[in-house]
């Protein structure tokens, strides 16, 4: 089986102001950054060693399975949700349990019918495409893979004008798994022609302890059990931010210790890289105070609270309010964004203050 990549996976889409992140910030992010060199190795070889995503995981064994005693290519998937937890190795995986080729490319590459043109002709029988941020896709090229997907067929257009004329391509029958973060953002026509649908879910605590210890291993990283788990709580549910945590604990761990990474060590080193033990950054935390301090707790509209950080709204929206929500400590109304008991409290707010705010807002 080969295994072909001609693009990073798991890129997150350019916000319209792109804005530097800061280092330590960088950490909790869900992209994949130029330092994750090592994120290949640490990928699990077949889908029985993946940890997480129990449902998805028995959906995939049961099609996987099936599609082989049928000897057929499996229909096209579609995956989503935010960065960081497995979508690409995930397909990748579906390539091995398939025994195929695995072809891989992302959507800014295709940016013109000749990109995907030359991808689908290439492909052999039963062969998985992987398109990354599948959302952004030209709309000529999009047009290209209707009726791909569902015809199995390129469509060219020969000649210009009156001479000009159709000539369709046969295509072998293939997997496309495409995968995106702003699923809202797929056309309509292109979302009907996925045969399965699935969200990843962020990951508790537990599947990211265990993470963390197989990846030590590999490492070769000393660690004590309340070590991983110190390291999971922090790593926002996400398996990437987890594995880098980890690296730079155990950094932290030989020059500061003798190498192991304990509970203690773990701590003292994430309070030194600015991440907390429910894993909020610090434009985690001035989103919340500029909510509580500034707006009474909300609700604050995505505009007002961008201007306030200082944030573009995209980012806001896509990178930092899907944990804080997961974590019940922002959540959207139609009149904005609001600030949750739990931000209070985990911040250090008096409750009373919120009451008080909430009985001005009645007033």
């Amino acid at each position: 089986m080969a295994i072909i990549s001609s693009h990073q996976p798991e890129s997150e889409a350019p916000s319209p102001t792109p804005k530097k992140a800061r280092p330590r910030e960088a950490l909790l992010s869900g992209q994949e950054l130029p330092q994750d060199t090592q994120e290949e190795s640490l990928r699990p070889q077949t889908l029985n060693a993946y940890i997480g995503q129990r449902e998805l995981k028995e959906v995939l064994t049961v099609a996987t399975a099936a599609a082989r005693s049928r000897g057929e290519a499996l229909d096209h998937l579609l995956f989503y949700g935010p960065p960081g937890l497995g979508k690409t190795t995930i397909s990748q995986l579906l390539a091995r349990e398939m025994g195929v080729n695995f072809k891989m490319t992302s959507a800014p590459a295709l940016e013109s019918p000749k990109d995907i043109a030359g991808i689908l002709v290439a492909l052999q029988a039963k062969d998985i495409l992987f398109i990354d941020e599948i959302h952004r896709l030209a709309r000529v090229t999009e047009e290209i893979l209707y009726t791909a997907m569902e015809d199995f067929r390129l469509d060219i257009v020969i000649g210009k004008g009156r001479t000009s004329r159709i000539t369709s391509v046969p295509l072998p029958r293939f997997t496309l798994v495409g995968a995106t973060t702003r699923y809202a953002a797929l056309a309509a026509p292109l979302r009907d022609r996925f045969g399965l649908v699935h969200r990843l879910r962020f990951y508790d605590q537990a599947e990211l302890t265990q993470i963390v210890l197989r990846t030590s291993n590999l490492l070769k990283v000393p660690i004590e059990k309340d070590g991983a788990e110190e390291i999971a709580r922090r790593a926002r549910g996400t398996p990437r931010i987890a594995n880098r945590l980890l690296r730079r604990v155990r950094d932290y761990a030989e020059v500061k210790g003798n190498g192991t990474v304990t509970q203690a060590m773990a701590q003292t080193a994430l309070e030194l890289f600015e991440v907390d033990p429910r894993g909020l950054n610090w434009t985690d935390r001035r989103i919340l105070e500029i909510m509580i301090e500034n707006y009474r707790g909300g609700p604050v509209g995505l505009d007002t609270l961008a201007a306030a950080t200082g944030e573009d709204r995209q980012t806001i929206e896509d990178v930092y309010e899907p944990y804080l929500m997961q974590i019940d400590y922002l959540q959207r109304t139609a009149r904005g964004r609001m600030a949750t008991p739990r931000a209070y409290a985990h911040l250090g707010y008096k409750p009373e203050l919120q009451a008080q705010q909430q009985l001005l807002d009645l007033g």
